[in-house]
C-alpha cells in the first residue's frame, strides 16, 4: 500500500517514475499542466496546456476544476470535465495523454481493511461496468481455473481501442484497490473482487 495517508493524487512522471503527491488543506489549489511552474508538470505531453486543470480545496471536499483553457479537455473516469466536480477516491483523471488517480485513505485507517473495500454497481460508469463484466467472462458458470480476458479480448467485444480498455482498467484497479498489487495479479484480483461482490454477476456474464 503507499506510504501516504489522507488525500493524495498518483502519477507517472515524464521519467516514468511513479510519484504521490499529498494534498493538504494549507494549499488548497493544485495546478496541473505542460508549464514547468505547474505543482504537477507533464512537460513533455504536447496535448495537455500550459495551465491545463487545478485540484481545489472547496472546504468540505476536494474538486478538478477545468476552466476551459485546454483544447483536448479534462476527463473523469473517462467522462469530459464541464466546470467543477467533486473527486472521490479511485477517479482517474485524463489530462491530455496523461493520467492521475485521486485517493483519499483515511489517516491511521486499517490498510487490509481499507484494501478490502469495492464499489458498488452505482459508482462504476458504464464504460467501467461495460470493461470490468468482459474481463469476467471468462469465468462463467463460476469457471475457476480460468483466467480474465485479455485487453485485445475485450476491446474486440466492446468495439473500442486496447488504449481504452487499458485506461479504463487502471480506474478499476485505483477503485477496486489492487492497484500495487504486482502487475500479474491485478487483473485476476480485480475479477475475483467484482465477481465476489456482485459487481459482476453471473446474469451479466
Amino acid at each position: 500500500m503507499s506510504q501516504l495517508d489522507g488525500p493524495r493524487l498518483s502519477y507517472t512522471d515524464d521519467d516514468g517514475i511513479h510519484r504521490e503527491l499529498a494534498l493538504v488543506e494549507d494549499l488548497p489549489r493544485v495546478t496541473v499542466g505542460r508549464s514547468p511552474k505547474a505543482d504537477i508538470a507533464f512537460a513533455s505531453d504536447h496535448d495537455v496546456a500550459l495551465l491545463h486543470a487545478a485540484i481545489e480545496w472547496t472546504g468540505t471536499h476536494w474538486t478538478i476544476v477545468d476552466e476551459g483553457l485546454s483544447h483536448t479537455c479534462t476527463f473523469v473516469n473517462g467522462e469530459r470535465l464541464s466546470g467543477r466536480r467533486r473527486l472521490q477516491s479511485g477517479d482517474g483523471i485524463g489530462i491530455g495523454s496523461s493520467m492521475l488517480t485521486f485517493h483519499d485513505t483515511p489517516a491511521g485507517g486499517d490498510p487490509a481493511r481499507i484494501a478490502d473495500a469495492v464499489p458498488t454497481r452505482a459508482a462504476l460508469t458504464p464504460a467501467q461496468q461495460a470493461i470490468v463484466v468482459e474481463l469476467c467472462r471468462p469465468f462463467k458458470g463460476n469457471a475457476a481455473a480460468c483466467k480474465p480476458a485479455s485487453n485485445q479480448q475485450i476491446a474486440e467485444r466492446l468495439f473500442v481501442s486496447v488504449e481504452t480498455v487499458k485506461t479504463h482498467l487502471r480506474t478499476l484497479f485505483s477503485k477496486f484497490g489492487v492497484e500495487d498489487l504486482p502487475q500479474n495479479r491485478k487483473r485476476a484480483q480485480l475479477a475475483e473482487r467484482a465477481l465476489q461482490s456482485g459487481v459482476v454477476t453471473d446474469r451479466d456474464l
